[in-house]
């Protein structure tokens, strides 16, 4: 039997990830959320292999007791304030997540986890200067907090790694939608929006791009990854590479959803809207073996099974 930690497993991706865990019977994981921004509710009910602990991990004291009293074999750190508008209004707690990184990786190291999983973001990119961006050979040039926090975090796992021998993979997740995701983030707010026929708000002319990895995708990989021992001590851009501007995003949203809204242009944000986005995603294409879920049809998908409305209260 294989315990495991999931920190941050009642947000988004987290959640997905604990229910894919839960799905093998040799997995007994433990969550542990602070509920800022997770919902206990995206969680399995009445899972005798599954026990949720509402707690911090930037609490050194309230984590440690936890990861002292199970001695887990695997950590998914997945715990964050995440969210373009919160990381950006609230700095210092952004940089919080420091400690936690720390809490994390020392409890870890000494409480002999075999490997630990850790969540980074495409934001460590900054303004890009190389496309494909590639893990090993494009430079980060991250500036934000939100940014700047996770190429630290990347650093403290690569340097536990080199000091105590302590095995990672380092995941830098592109722009991951789905069911049940918050409407913080661009796909649910569109959806959000044109479900109510409410008017969608681009900043700018809309033409900066992005790509979309479907939630199925993410954790498909990362799972793959975990349990076929790919990819130690490296780093991997988990994101689809069709790069599509934000207004087409829009126009695709309204469409499918035959809705009434009408898009409309804000002012361009002074920071943290970079360009274009476009991973090297090689490495998670070699683990999947398949092509990925294509933004139009994980929309279809969402829409179809009205999913996003949950997720959304």
């Amino acid at each position: 039997m294989r315990t495991i930690l999931v920190t941050g497993g009642a947000g988004f991706i987290g959640s997905a990830l604990v229910k894919r865990l839960l799905s093998d019977t040799e997995n007994k994981i433990v969550v542990v959320d602070n509920l800022l921004t997770g919902h206990v509710d995206k969680l399995p009910q009445n899972n005798e292999r599954l026990k949720f602990i509402k707690g911090d991990v930037n609490d050194r004291n309230n984590i440690a007791v936890i990861m002292t009293s199970y001695k887990f074999d695997y950590v998914f750190h997945y715990a964050a304030m995440v969210g373009v508008t919160r990381t950006l209004t609230h700095p210092i707690g952004v940089l919080d997540d420091i400690q936690g990184i720390k809490n994390i990786l020392e409890l870890s190291k000494n409480t002999g986890v075999k490997r630990i999983f850790y969540s980074s973001s495409s934001e460590v990119y900054g303004e890009p200067v190389e496309f494909p961006q590639n893990e090993e050979t494009t430079p980060l040039n991250s500036r934000l907090p939100y940014a700047v926090v996770k190429n630290v975090g990347e650093a403290f796992v690569k340097s536990f790694h080199q000091e105590y021998g302590l095995d990672y993979t380092i995941f830098r997740f592109f722009n991951t939608y789905g069911e049940y995701q918050s409407k913080d983030f661009v796909i649910s707010k569109f959806l959000l929006a044109a479900q109510n026929n409410q008017d969608i708000t681009l900043y700018g002319t809309g033409m900066q791009t992005r790509t979309f990895c479907y939630i199925e995708d993410n954790i498909a990989a990362t799972v793959k990854i975990a349990y076929e021992e790919k990819y130690i001590n490296q780093v991997v851009n988990v994101g689809n590479n069709l790069e599509i501007p934000i207004k087409e995003v829009a126009e695709t949203i309204i469409s499918l959803s035959h809705s009434k809204s009408k898009i409309i242009h804000l002012p361009a944000l002074t920071e943290g809207d970079m360009t274009r986005r476009n991973p090297d995603n090689s490495k998670m294409l070699n683990v999947l073996n398949r092509s990925l879920l294509k933004l139009e049809d994980g929309l279809k998908i969402i829409i179809k099974n009205g999913l996003f409305e949950q997720s959304l209260q």
